[in-house]
């Protein structure tokens, strides 16, 4: 037998990993071995050896076997990419980690002035953890910064009741909530954009038709609540009087046609219909 080859136990030990670790590698096409001898058995080589390290190394990183098996097939270059990807990956686990051990070390503080408060000590621990790990797609789009912004106009414009409901109800909006009311939103400015350039009459039927999407929008936002509606217009009324470089977000921008267009529609859309609509 070759002396750089090694059986599958010789191996395992070498590799400082299990038998049985090796056959699972193999079976899945992560590490096959180099040889077999006319018995069938796995012979494995110094190269091989090369190649379980980089897997391992890989795995202690935090990639699945099935994106080690990709950067494995690949060059060097799609390997780096991989790294800086899964390392913003880490960064942004480590950032929900910090923020749950700081609501953590509250809560310890909190039970050594009260020990007997456990349920409000226990329910803002799994509120705050709820909201790090399902809110992480937020953190795709916004940076801490705008975040921070957003956060600052929220607070001067809704009172504390009804933050606590925008609060409660945006526990269980999800990124492809976001996406749909994107694309929903979207639709609305441009066929605003294109009734104005057509010169349209926003009391005709193509007017009053973006005016019920545009409202139908609003009441999916505000669920129908008067003082949440309030704290849209609100809102609304902060940001646009923040200067331009301050802006958090690039929110569309309406000309004074479409602004007027617009307002002209709603307030027919309402006295026809008698329901709420906000005014731009």
């Amino acid at each position: 037998m070759d002396h750089k080859h090694y059986t599958t136990s010789q191996f395992a030990q070498k590799a400082a990993v299990t038998p049985r670790t090796l056959r699972f590698y193999d079976k899945v096409g992560l590490l096959s071995p180099s040889e077999h001898t006319e018995a069938g058995h796995r012979l494995y080589s110094d190269e091989d050896l090369w190649s379980l390290q980089q897997i391992l190394a890989l795995k202690l990183l935090g990639f699945s076997l099935e994106e080690i098996k990709v950067c494995l097939q690949k060059d060097p270059e799609h390997l780096q990419e991989a790294l800086v990807m899964q390392k913003a990956m880490l960064r942004e686990k480590r950032n929900q980690l910090d923020a749950i051990l700081r609501v953590i070390e509250k809560a310890e503080e909190l039970l050594k002035r009260n020990q007997r408060d456990w349920e409000s000590i226990l329910t803002n621990v799994i509120q705050v953890m709820h909201t790090e790990q399902d809110k992480a797609w937020v953190k795709k789009y916004l940076t801490e910064e705008q975040q921070q912004k957003l956060a600052e106009i929220s607070q001067k414009s809704y009172s504390p009741e009804t933050a606590q409901k925008l609060a409660v109800w945006g526990e269980i909006w999800t990124e492809e909530d976001q996406q749909r009311a994107n694309q929903q939103w979207d639709a609305v400015f441009a066929e605003l954009r294109r009734l104005v350039a057509e010169r349209k009459d926003p009391t005709s039927v193509e007017g009053q038709a973006l005016a019920k999407q545009h409202s139908e929008l609003i009441k999916q936002l505000t669920r129908g609540d008067a003082d949440v509606e309030a704290g849209v217009k609100q809102w609304w009324k902060n940001y646009e009087e923040l200067p331009l470089e301050e802006k958090p977000l690039p929110m569309y921008h309406f000309s004074k046609e479409e602004k007027a267009f617009l307002q002209k529609a709603l307030a027919y859309y309402k006295r026809s219909n008698g329901t709420q609509c906000r005014a731009i």
